[in-house]
């Protein structure tokens, strides 16, 4: 199936590496044209030359206020067009609500929720019909994760945003989506069963209560969003995709 993708332009941030850059691959291999943003102007741009003279890499925070212009920006220099933006903003710290400090809560809530809703509503001006705008959020949205408190907050808050978004997008022909990401086999995940004891055992313990018994492939995930950023998903909007394997058991 043709996706539509040929010669369009998404910027997707934090995507120098795990969903974000597998998104990227996906775009690119159906002939997209796509600028990531990273950290580091060194960690953009290498990740923005492993994909190839498709991609673009800037240096960016989410929770820098002149962020969305310059990525806009840097799409329409690229590729002369900007279609749609994959919003990433990466895991906040892990940790209770007793674990995690005043100052990580402040931070999180800056980067993940504000930097994240200023990017949406910036896009939204500047997009036109058959614009997208997509997060990458969590299976947090449905159901807590232990230990990921801060995770727990404000993803539920940013899916409700998405949602109201969609709904005052539609008449303009913008569509919003959401993905929601369980046990993907990417470094973040690693790094949080890394905190067990056992780590071994504990990924084994998640595969096991996941319909497909395994973790799934940032590529999956990546094929996944990249069909929802597609012009052939062009009458879905406001809806939250679990990738998940099945873990989540209701509707």
């Amino acid at each position: 199936m043709d996706l539509g993708l040929k010669d369009r332009a998404y910027v997707l941030t934090g995507a120098t590496r795990g969903l974000g850059h597998a998104t990227a691959q996906q775009l690119i291999a159906d002939g997209a044209k796509v600028v990531i943003t990273g950290r580091t102007e060194q960690s953009a741009t290498a990740a923005a030359a492993k994909l190839g003279p498709l991609a673009f890499g800037v240096a960016a925070d989410n929770a820098d206020p002149t962020t969305p212009r310059r990525v806009i920006e840097a799409a329409r220099n690229h590729a002369g067009r900007f279609d749609g933006i994959l919003i990433s903003v990466g895991g906040p710290p892990a940790g209770t609500a007793a674990d995690v400090s005043d100052d990580q809560w402040q931070r999180a809530f800056e980067t993940v929720f504000l930097g994240a809703i200023h990017l949406a509503r910036t896009a939204a001006a500047e997009l036109t019909e058959g614009g997208v705008i997509g997060f990458v959020l969590s299976a947090s949205v449905h159901e807590p994760i232990p230990g990921l408190t801060v995770s727990n907050a404000l993803r539920p808050g940013l899916a409700g945003f998405a949602k109201s978004l969609s709904a005052e997008l539609g008449p303009r022909g913008i569509r919003v989506v959401g993905l929601l990401p369980h046990r993907i086999d990417t470094d973040r995940v690693r790094e949080l069963d890394a905190l067990s004891d056992d780590p071994q055992k504990t990924r084994l313990h998640h595969a096991a209560r996941i319909p497909l018994r395994r973790y799934g492939t940032p590529a999956e995930f990546g094929k996944a969003a990249a069909f929802l950023l597609s012009p052939a998903a062009s009458y879905l909007t406001g809806l939250m995709l679990p990738v998940d394997g099945g873990a989540r058991h209701g509707f």
